[in-house]
C-alpha cells in the first residue's frame, strides 16, 4: 500500500464530513493504491461519523475511545500499512490530484520527511475583514513557491496539519515518543479544548531523522470555515491555546523558554493599551497564554528538584 489517508473526527459536522469524503472519492490516485482510515474519536451518542464507506474498498472506521486528537492520530497511525500517511481534517477538501502530487513529492524529494500544501479558506459566510490577520491560525495559507528546512520549529516551513504528509518512518519515530512517555503533555485539541501544535510535533520528527519539513505549492485543499471560527471569543481562545501549547513544545525540542522581564511586561502593558478591540484581546490571551506556559514548566522544574 503506498499511501495511508488517515481523517480523526470527534463529534464532525455531517455535511462538511461529506464534503470530505466527496473529495476524496474524487481523486486522480486510483483507490487500490491508497487505504482510508476514519478514526472516530470519542463521539457522543447520536454525533458518530455515519458515513457510506462502500465506495472504497480498502476503506475502515476505527473507534479511538480515548478523548483527544493526539490518541486519534496515533491510533492511526499504529493501524496505518501505507509509505506515506495523509491527515486529513474532517473539514478539508482535498483537489482532486492531492494524493497524486502528494506521491510524486515522496518520490522527486526523498529528502524530505514531512510537508503540506496550500489550504483555502472557503466561509460559510463573508468573513469580518478584521479576521483576515488571523486566518493564518486557522490554517489558511497560500504561496507561490516550494519552500523547505531542516528547522524544526521555522514557521515559515512548518507543515500545518491540514493535509500534513509524513513518512511512515517519520510517524513510527513520533508514536515512539509518546509510548515512550517523553511526551506527557498532548500538544493536540482535546474536546472543546483549542491547544494546539501536535501536528507541528510530528512534523518536526522528520528533523529528529535527519529529514527535512516543507511546504508545496502543488498540494492544494479547501478548509471549510463556519462562522463561529471567525468571531472575536473564538480568536481570542484560540491565540491563547496557540502560544501555551507553542512555548511547551519549544521547550520539548531544546529551545529555550523564558518568562518576560520587568521591562517587556511594561513595554507589553503599554502596546496592549495603544491597541483597539478586538486585537486587544486577542494579543492579551496570546500573552497570557505564553505565561502560564512558563508557569507550568516552571512548576515541573520545581517538582522534578524535590523528587
Amino acid at each position: 500500500m503506498k499511501i495511508s489517508v488517515i481523517i480523526c473526527t470527534h463529534n464532525p459536522r455531517r455535511d462538511y464530513l461529506e464534503a470530505t469524503l466527496d473529495g476524496l472519492r474524487a481523486q486522480t490516485l486510483p483507490a487500490d493504491q491508497w487505504e482510508f482510515l476514519l478514526i472516530d474519536n470519542a463521539s457522543e451518542a447520536g454525533r458518530a461519523p455515519d458515513a457510506e464507506l462502500g465506495w472504497h474498498s480498502g476503506a475502515r472506521l476505527i473507534v479511538e475511545k480515548k478523548l483527544g486528537l493526539t490518541p486519534a492520530r496515533l491510533r492511526g497511525i499504529r493501524e496505518a500499512k501505507g509509505d506515506l500517511l495523509i491527515f486529513v481534517d474532517d473539514d478539508n477538501i482535498l483537489d482532486p490530484d492531492f494524493l497524486e502530487s502528494a506521491l510524486k513529492i515522496a518520490s522527486e524529494r526523498p529528502y524530505l520527511g514531512s510537508w503540506s500544501g496550500q489550504c483555502r479558506g472557503t466561509f460559510d459566510e463573508e468573513p469580518p475583514e478584521w479576521t483576515r490577520r488571523y486566518w493564518g491560525n486557522l490554517a489558511i495559507r497560500e504561496f507561490k513557491e516550494d519552500r523547505w528546512s531542516n528547522l524544526p520549529r521555522l514557521s515559515d516551513t512548518m507543515p500545518c496539519g491540514a493535509g500534513l504528509c509524513v513518512r511512515r518512518e517519520i510517524a513510527l519515530h513520533y508514536l515512539k515518543l509518546n509510548e515512550s512517555g517523553q511526551r506527557g503533555f498532548q500538544f493536540d485539541r482535546t474536546g472543546d479544548s483549542l491547544v494546539s501544535g501536535g501536528d507541528n510535533d510530528l512534523a518536526a520528527c522528520a528533523c529528529d531523522l535527519g529529514l527535512g519539513v516543507g511546504i508545496m505549492t502543488s498540494l492544494k485543499l479547501q478548509h471549510l470555515i463556519p462562522p463561529v471560527r471567525l468571531t472575536a471569543d473564538y480568536l481570542t481562545r484560540l491565540a491563547e491555546g496557540i502560544h501555551f501549547s507553542s512555548a511547551l513544545l519549544d521547550h520539548a525540542r531544546g529551545l529555550p523558554v523564558v518568562a518576560r522581564s520587568r521591562g517587556r511586561r511594561l513595554l507589553d502593558w503599554i502596546r496592549l493599551q495603544m491597541t483597539a478591540q478586538p486585537y486587544r484581546s486577542i494579543q492579551s490571551a496570546a500573552i497570557r497564554g505564553f505565561d502560564r506556559a512558563v508557569e507550568v514548566l516552571r512548576n515541573q522544574s520545581s517538582s522534578n528538584t524535590n523528587d
